[in-house]
């Protein structure tokens, strides 16, 4: 089963400059929480930006070319990642163009909604269809003046 997880403001601001807008540590903790013990596919651009391999995660990195990293697996085909993953968990972290590879095929969509916006974000979460989920609210925080909510939406059969 394919799952998204990400953390966006407004107006679907993912990041800017190739790294996170708002770093809450309470939303680290949830992201940490939820894909523990998980598969995780992401970007080049995405796994670049890791200050380090994320413990008890298995990490996939879509890319052209191979990372020669202990504990990475490279794959160049999003189709059969797709077609691997229908009767396995993965959570897919970013960035924008793997959430837009994906999205349709997820079962689960984990968003932190932060009441923030940001003009200078180069990087938006695709829009989806809504009507296609359930929204389940997870619960709501506030640090640093920022109010956020974690929200599952759970794609209806």
């Amino acid at each position: 089963m394919i799952s998204l997880i990400a953390a966006i403001g407004q107006n679907n601001e993912l990041g800017k400059n190739g790294d996170l807008i708002w770093p809450l540590k309470k939303d680290l903790k949830f992201f940490r929480e939820v894909t523990w013990g998980h598969e995780i596919i992401m970007g080049r651009k995405t796994f670049d930006s890791l200050p380090h391999l994320l413990e008890n995660r298995k990490h996939i990195v879509v890319s052209r070319n191979q990372i020669n990293v202990a504990g990475v697996i490279t794959c160049n085909d999003i189709n059969a990642l797709i077609e691997e993953y229908q009767d396995r968990d993965a959570f897919v972290i970013g960035g924008a163009s793997m959430y837009e590879s994906f999205i349709e095929y997820a079962e689960k969509i984990y968003l932190t909604h932060i009441e923030e916006t940001d003009p200078e974000a180069d990087t938006f979460f695709p829009n989806f269809d809504i009507r296609k989920f359930d929204r389940l609210p997870v619960d709501e925080d506030i640090e640093d003046g920022i109010l956020f909510r974690h929200v599952l939406y759970k794609r209806r059969k």
